[in-house]
């Protein structure tokens, strides 16, 4: 009997489909260069995009086909939003905008106290009417989930109230973390790790996501 292509559990989708899967091992592997590791990144948020818009709502509209006059479906209200958490979260941005190339684009910029883990930010600039949209939280990775949860506060500050998480890898600590203070917030990955090092790296992990994307390991 063939396997789901998603796993569902208490707001947390893994999308265990056989593409993903090998894909997700291929930017595992230590010596994928820089080059081929941001192309299978952009071919993830691809396939994961689909799971993660599986909810935006549609619309009947009237329409003419080469051949007879119809009614179809399309999205319906205020365009998507894409919020990317810097800079890592730009390496998924792009898959997910070519699936939705009308998308609105928001940035939230983050980083980690290498001391504290906690996330500081240095940047934020958001679309308009946010409460009007969905919006995709987009971040290779969910590791203590520090970030994420800095990043929906702030999303939330400006009145988004229909959020999806979408990473290419969790921990366990992190989907704990970010389901404790957002449990509206539905995750959407490709995969949930063992746990975090004492440095808050997920393992066995991928590495720096972000290095790994712009060459800067």
């Amino acid at each position: 009997m063939t396997e789901p292509a998603c796993a569902h559990d208490d707001g947390v989708v893994v999308v265990t489909h056989p593409l993903v899967q090998h894909k997700l091992t291929l930017m595992r592997e230590r010596e994928t260069p820089t080059g081929v590791f941001r192309h299978l990144a952009r071919e993830l948020s691809l396939l994961i995009g689909y799971e993660a818009m599986r909810d935006l709502p549609l619309e009947t509209v009237e329409i003419d086909t080469p051949l007879e006059h119809m009614q179809a479906r399309r999205l319906a209200g205020k365009k998507l939003c894409l919020i990317s958490i810097l800079r890592a979260g730009n390496g998924i941005l792009d898959g997910l905008l070519d699936l939705v190339p009308s998308a609105r684009v928001g940035y939230v910029g983050l980083y980690r106290d290498p001391e504290t883990l906690e996330p500081v930010e240095y940047y934020l600039k958001l679309p308009d009417e946010l409460e009007n949209r969905v919006c995709l939280v987009v971040d290779p990775m969910l590791a203590t989930g520090h970030s994420a949860v800095a990043a929906i506060d702030r999303l939330k500050q400006a009145g988004c109230n229909n959020l999806v998480f979408v990473c290419l890898l969790a921990a366990p600590e992190g989907v704990a973390c970010l389901r404790r203070a957002h449990p509206d917030v539905r995750i959407v990955t490709c995969a949930i790790d063992r746990g975090l090092d004492e440095h808050g790296y997920i393992r066995p992990g991928l590495g720096d996501a972000g290095d790994r994307l712009f060459g800067t390991r």
